[in-house]
């Protein structure tokens, strides 16, 4: 009887046969030297750079992000590209990177001002190559915060609200919308126990946000106005927060606490014609949710002029509680925005897509902010940088050389499709070259894309 394997039976055996793992880690470093940001990144911590030292600082940064964005966790992950010196040169030792992350810990704000520099510059000249990430002709801040769960005893670690233990940093994130994924854009590392509602974090986090865009994307008009949208949950709809946004000439949308108006009363005023319905994701009218603009009904004197209350009531899913400011069994929730003009229902629908943050915080924890490696705090928000550094190599790679579906798709699934890919080290005529199977499904993808970064670093 003839017999079928599923699959080959194979020897393995470790070998010096010029293979590369993780070849698709290439793109990253070619994203690295067409941008600017290695560079920049050894310009900006070369202070840091001990007498006689052998690795820059700059670059050892850059591999530490390289490591992050191929799927590394923790430090002694840079292993990953230190195996592969023919793609990713000379790499630190663990014990390097281990100094060096605890000198920057000593001058933490002078640090991160560095890296927060390099990014900067790097993300102007990528906007100037992809264009300028609108939508209606506006840049969208998203602010979110997220719990990390530590499972040690360390600096600024403490109880969550959700009865857990680690830290709750607040997270920003430029939104590419519907056609690409996002940019992190500012992180502040926060006690376990920090407020949700913290008007000062949001103001800082909102801050640094705004000092990584370009000069030409955050220069007022003749009037005053910026064209940024800030958008968070109802944790932003602070008085104070939203004040700060409006005097910056910005326009914000935010969740509102329904139990800071007499929202009983409110529902009660609202004629039934004025309820229009809500629209659907793709912008189309939707059964079982409806909006209704309630401004002149509620006390908004408290909020900066011209902020506007719109409400949705919608069937709650089956299961739902209901709370105390639902009415007639239907879950009632609403937002705040200065946004003048524009239908209620196009207000609604925009504030809602500020749940794609949730899908920028995952890719993030899939990218190092799972686990904050260090004890000290101050280390600790260097590592929290390293991510975000992480995190824009791979949008900017996305944003400069990636097309379709890979345009817009997350970690997990470029590491599988582009950066996963093993390839082979040639050396011929003085020149190096990687070979990718021609075999994997997206080897013109990856070609592809490193001729154009290739062509764009030479440029």
């Amino acid at each position: 009887m003839k017999r079928n394997q599923w699959r080959p039976w194979l020897s393995v055996v470790a070998g010096g046969e010029s293979l590369i793992s993780s070849a698709g880690g290439a793109l990253l470093a070619a994203t690295l030297r067409a941008c600017g940001l290695g560079r920049a990144l050894s310009l900006g911590l070369g202070p840091w750079r001990p007498e006689r030292a052998i690795h820059d600082p700059g670059k050892v940064v850059a591999d530490l992000a390289i490591a992050v964005a191929l799927g590394g966790d923790c430090a002694a992950d840079l292993a990953l590209v230190r195996a592969q010196p023919g793609v990713f040169g000379l790499v630190a030792s663990d014990p390097t990177v281990s100094r060096l992350i605890d000198r920057l810990a000593v001058d933490d704000e002078r640090a991160l001002a560095a890296i927060r520099a390099a990014r900067a510059a790097a993300r102007a000249w990528v906007w100037r190559q992809a264009g300028v990430p609108r939508q209606q002709g506006l840049v969208v801040l998203d602010l979110d915060a997220t719990l990390v769960t530590a499972h040690s005893d360390k600096q600024w670690a403490a109880r969550t609200w959700k009865k857990g233990f680690g830290f709750h940093p607040l997270l920003a994130f430029v939104d590419h919308g519907d056609g690409g994924t996002g940019e992190p854009v500012a992180a502040l590392l926060r006690k376990g126990n920090a407020g949700s509602n913290t008007c000062a974090d949001h103001i800082t986090v909102l801050d640094d946000a705004l000092a990584q865009l370009p000069d030409e994307v955050t220069a007022a008009d003749e009037r005053g106005r910026r064209a940024i949208l800030v958008r968070t949950d109802a944790a932003g709809a602070t008085q104070g927060f939203t004040a700060h946004v409006a005097g910056l000439g910005m326009q914000f949308s935010v969740g509102a606490y329904l139990h800071h108006f007499d929202i009983p009363t409110v529902l009660g005023l609202i004629p039934k014609q004025a309820w229009t319905p809500a629209y659907d994701a793709e912008g189309r009218q939707r059964d079982g949710a409806w909006v209704a603009e309630v401004t002149e009904l509620a006390d908004l004197s408290a909020w900066p002029e011209g902020t506007r209350l719109i409400l949705r009531k919608e069937r709650p899913h089956p299961g739902a509680q209901l709370r105390f400011t639902d009415t007639d069994g239907l879950r009632v929730t609403g937002l705040l925005t200065n946004t003048a003009g524009g239908q209620p229902a196009a207000l609604e629908l925009r504030h809602r897509r500020h749940a794609r943050v949730e899908d920028r915080i995952r890719a993030a924890k899939d990218t190092g902010l799972r686990n904050l490696p260090f004890h000290d705090a101050a280390q600790n928000a260097v590592w929290l940088e390293i991510c975000a550094l992480a995190q824009d190599l791979i949008a900017f790679t996305q944003r400069l050389a990636l097309t379709g579906a890979h345009r817009a798709a997350e970690p997990k699934r470029l590491r599988l499709r582009i950066f996963g890919v093993a390839g082979r080290l040639i050396r011929t005529a003085r020149r190096r070259i990687l070979i990718i199977p021609d075999a994997w499904p997206w080897a013109d993808a990856i070609t592809a894309a490193h001729h154009q970064l290739t062509a764009l670093a030479t440029t």
